[in-house]
C-alpha cells in the first residue's frame, strides 16, 4: 500500500493555509506547514513563484509547495499583478478601487501560481488557475487580502469573494482551480507508481 500524499506548504498567512487545506485534504492529501521569510523577486507570476519555489526547497531540503497570488486590473495591462500583496498593505481596498477610477474597465483576473518542488536542485513545477472578475467597492468581511473588492463572474456573479460561503468558493476560485490541476499531477503520479511496482 502506497503512503499517504503529502505537501508541505511554505505560508504565513493562516487564511491561505486554510483555504489549501480545505481544498486538497478531502482529496486525500495531507497539507504540513511551514513559515519562512521568502524573497519576492520582481518578474513575472511564473518567475516570482519559481524563484520562491526553488528558494524554499533550499532552505527546506526537501519536497515544498509555495504559493504566488496576483490581481490583475484589466484596464492597467495586468498591474497590480504580483505585488498584489504591496499594495493592499500600502493603499487598501479603497486604494485599489482608486486606480481604476479613470476608467470605465473594471474588469479583473485573479490568478493563482503554485510551485511545487522535490527538494534543492530539482525542477519547480506550476500549477496556475484563473478566475475573471471585476474590481467593486469592498463588500463582506475584510480579513483576507483584497476578497471583498473581488467579484466573481459566473453563475454566482454578484457577489465578492468575501461574501461567498467558503466552499463555494474553493469550487470556482484562482486558488481552487490551481489546486485541482497540482491534485490531478499528484494522481497521476500515485497511479505510474503503483503501475511500475505491478
Amino acid at each position: 500500500m502506497s503512503k499517504p500524499q503529502e505537501v508541505n506548504f511554505i505560508t504565513g498567512n493562516a487564511n491561505k493555509l486554510s483555504e489549501v487545506r480545505a481544498i486538497l485534504e478531502p482529496t486525500g492529501i495531507a497539507v504540513r506547514n511551514q513559515a519562512l521569510d521568502l524573497p519576492e523577486i520582481q518578474g513575472s507570476l511564473e518567475d516570482v513563484t519559481r524563484e520562491k519555489c526553488r528558494v524554499a526547497a533550499d532552505l527546506v531540503g526537501g519536497p515544498v509547495l509555495v504559493e504566488d497570488t496576483c490581481l490583475c486590473f484589466n484596464a492597467l495591462n495586468g498591474l497590480p499583478g504580483p505585488y498584489i500583496k504591496w499594495f493592499m498593505k500600502s493603499i487598501g481596498h479603497e486604494g485599489l478601487n482608486n486606480l481604476l477610477v479613470a476608467y470605465d474597465d473594471k474588469s479583473a483576473q485573479a490568478v493563482a501560481t503554485f510551485g511545487f518542488c522535490e527538494g534543492p536542485g530539482h525542477e519547480v513545477l506550476l500549477f496556475q488557475g484563473r478566475t475573471d472578475g471585476k474590481i467593486v467597492p469592498a463588500r463582506g468581511p475584510t480579513h483576507f487580502g483584497w476578497d471583498a473588492v473581488f467579484e466573481y463572474e459566473g453563475e454566482t456573479s454578484g457577489h465578492s469573494y468575501a461574501e461567498m460561503d467558503k466552499a463555494k468558493k474553493n469550487k470556482i476560485s484562482h486558488r481552487g482551480k490551481a489546486l485541482d490541476a497540482l491534485q490531478q499531477w499528484m494522481a497521476s503520479r500515485v497511479t505510474k507508481r503503483v503501475e511500475s511496482e505491478k
